[in-house]
């Protein structure tokens, strides 16, 4: 992957870190949650941050501002999404 160069690319990069990031630290943090409420929450979270991701994804890869093949990760976004759901669907059918 070619090196950020500009500012643009920066702050994208750094959008995307944020988000990608934040969705692993709300996974866990509802594994470890105090209730089923706590759990249900930090998992929305997750799938809030997962279509953030998603989003910074599909920028990068349509404005062409580095050359990369996005569609692995965006492949693995969606999974990740569909994931959530699932759990978030369950846990919310045995509260």
């Amino acid at each position: 992957m070619k090196r950020f160069q500009n500012q643009k690319n920066t702050t994208i990069a750094k959008q995307l870190l944020r988000s990608a990031t934040s969705m692993g630290a709300n996974i866990n943090e509802a594994v470890y949650g105090n209730s089923k409420a706590d759990f249900i929450s930090k998992l929305h979270i997750s799938l809030k941050e997962t279509g953030e991701s998603i989003y910074w994804l599909t920028l990068l890869k349509r404005t062409n501002l580095i050359e990369y093949d996005f569609e692995d990760l965006l492949a693995l976004a969606e999974e990740i999404k569909r994931m959530l759901i699932a759990s978030l669907n369950t846990a919310k059918r045995n509260k």
